[in-house]
């Protein structure tokens, strides 16, 4: 058999994770769903939008990227 190029995509299954926020955390991320509305002329849910805005912290804490890679 002959190895293509494209690797293995990765495990996509979504996990559902609850969480407990603030009352301050959690009017920020309202206030955070309400610009994203306006910016984009579309409205989602806070809870839609927590992954994106989790992937993107992550994504650009360079400490945390960098421990990351040196596993």
């Amino acid at each position: 058999m002959s190895t293509i190029k494209l690797g293995k995509l990765p495990d996509k299954t979504p996990v559902k994770l609850a969480i407990t926020v603030t009352p301050d955390l959690h009017l920020s991320l309202q206030d955070y769903a309400a610009a994203y509305a306006v910016t984009y002329g579309i409205e989602v849910p806070v809870p839609e939008l927590v992954p994106a805005i989790l992937s993107a912290f992550l994504e650009g804490d360079r400490g945390f990227q960098q421990q990351r890679k040196g596993k």
